[in-house]
């Protein structure tokens, strides 16, 4: 009789008759589940779900406009001495440079000449020999010139710093 009276065990059901998921399964399920939240999000970033606003098809169509006329405004040459390096000898900077300076705002760059020569000279004080050295040092005495000129001639626009002398004693 006690074997009529115990309970059969179902073989395949977790608790509450529900089935259990093997690892297999569940991996099959997850993994391409994954693929696709993944591809779906990389495709909508690159713009590949819905189509292109019309004004951005006109833009895009539309060429650019002409870059405004500009002048070669010429500095006065500059000679200044360089940041000691070595106590006893000094060094010496002489610049000669233009400025591409556009058209129409001629007349405020010249009203900002002053500030403009104030900028280079307190700039170029600082600077030590080493610092001048190779076309490296060159391209960043240019970059920050052309900085520098652009926040001292406001709203006046300079387009590029042109060296025409550098000589470095």
């Amino acid at each position: 009789m006690a074997d009529a009276a115990a309970p059969e065990a179902a073989p395949a059901e977790g608790e509450g008759g529900k089935k259990k998921f093997s690892g297999k399964k569940l991996l099959i399920i997850l993994v391409p589940v994954l693929l696709l939240t993944i591809g779906g999000g990389a495709a909508w970033f690159l713009g590949f779900f819905g189509g292109k606003d019309e004004h951005a098809a006109e833009q895009a169509e539309a060429p650019p406009p002409p870059p405004p006329p500009t002048i070669i405004y010429d500095l006065p040459d500059l000679l200044v001495n360089l940041s000691l390096a070595q106590r006893g000898r000094g060094n010496f900077i002489k610049l000669t440079a233009s400025l591409e300076v556009v058209e129409a705002d001629v007349p405020e760059f010249e009203d900002a000449m002053p500030r403009i020569v104030d900028t280079f000279v307190t700039y170029l004080r600082e600077l030590r020999p080493e610092d001048l050295r190779g076309s490296a040092g060159l391209t960043r005495l240019r970059e920050e010139m052309l900085r520098r000129v652009q926040a001292a001639a406001r709203p006046a626009r300079v387009q590029d710093v042109l060296f025409r002398e550098i000589l470095v004693q």
